[in-house]
């Protein structure tokens, strides 16, 4: 089988070679997947130049969020069985023809679920059902924003919001993206790279701010953000795709009572499992209810990976670009 190969960290057209690769077996509690597509998000780029708070030992496969058919069950398992059409979530492996997943971390595909809607729906739908769900608990009524509404888990977060009943304002820096923030649902958009959030925020909401932040961009767009939320607004910290951690002023926090809540949506795998799975069905649902629908930029043959990874780095992609096996 083929595979995309890294020995090294650093750019990926000088790191990454697509080429053959022995396929592995499925140990105790694993699943040998015929990988159909893979969706692409920011972590995976972070991971292959270094960057990301997990660093997989080297040679690796790079690739977290995949979709396809189980060939083989390793012993232990009782969830599924060869022929199965899953979706999962690993370390790494899935910019592969097969990859290794455990069985814990797959989840079934409905019938109606699409290639590349199985293959972009699990990682940023989770997060934010998690965000706005689990960790700000935000309610109908509530005016959330949506920093980078056009993105990945922008897109989801504003679909999401809005089946919650929550009122939604998203920024975007171009105007075809913002025209993908209104497709999503949002009731108002910003072009922020040449309007001032803070200011429009405020005119939205009479002054009083958003009650809940999403923000994956960091850097000054969280510092900022502080400038236009409610009192005792939550700010959800989702990531940091701007490239800087912010430091956040500790005085708006104490005036406002602001709740600064941070969101590792991968860690839940390891704390709470259950809920994932537990959450995964309610995604369903509201996916079944036509109030959420993954926004796919495009899909592409999987060999092409270092070009999306260009689109990706470029900040030219809208919702999530998939890459697909033949």
């Amino acid at each position: 089988m083929n595979a995309w190969i890294q020995g090294e960290f650093g750019d990926p057209r000088e790191v990454l070679e697509w080429r053959e690769s022995a396929a592995a077996q499925p140990g105790a509690g694993q699943l040998k997947i015929r990988v159909e597509g893979a969706g692409l998000n920011f972590p995976d780029l972070l991971c292959i130049q270094g960057k990301y708070q997990v660093k997989p030992p080297l040679p690796f496969t790079p690739g977290a969020e995949c979709s396809g058919i189980v060939e083989e069950c390793g012993p232990g398992c009782k969830l599924f069985k060869p022929g199965d059409r899953v979706m999962g979530i690993a370390t790494q492996g899935a910019f592969a023809e097969q990859m290794i997943l455990e069985e814990k971390q797959a989840y079934p595909v409905p019938e109606e679920f699409p290639v590349e809607h199985a293959a972009g729906f699990l990682m940023t739908h989770q997060t934010s059902y998690f965000a706005l769900v689990h960790r700000t608990s935000i309610k109908p009524g509530e005016t959330l924003l949506v920093h980078g509404g056009a993105g990945g888990v922008g897109t989801t977060a504003i679909q999401i919001g809005k089946a919650l009943g929550a009122s939604v304002l998203a920024t975007a820096g171009t105007e075809e993206k913002l025209e993908i923030c209104r497709q999503c649902g949002a009731d108002q958009v910003l072009n922020y790279s040449r309007d001032d959030f803070v200011e429009a925020v405020k005119e939205w909401t009479g002054g009083r701010g958003a009650d809940v932040i999403y923000d994956p961009v960091g850097g000054e767009v969280l510092e900022r953000s502080t400038k236009c939320i409610a009192w005792e607004g939550r700010l959800l910290v989702i990531g940091f795709a701007g490239g800087t951690i912010p430091k956040l002023a500790a005085n708006r926090i104490l005036l406002k009572n602001i709740s600064v809540v941070g969101l590792f949506w991968g860690n839940y795998m390891m704390h709470n499992p259950d809920l994932i799975r537990e959450t995964q069905q309610k995604l369903y649902t509201l996916y079944e209810q036509k109030k959420i629908k993954p926004v796919i930029h495009e899909a592409r043959p999987m060999d092409q990976l270092l070009d999306a990874l260009d689109l990706l780095n470029e900040r030219r992609i809208n919702g999530k670009l998939v890459l697909v096996n033949s």
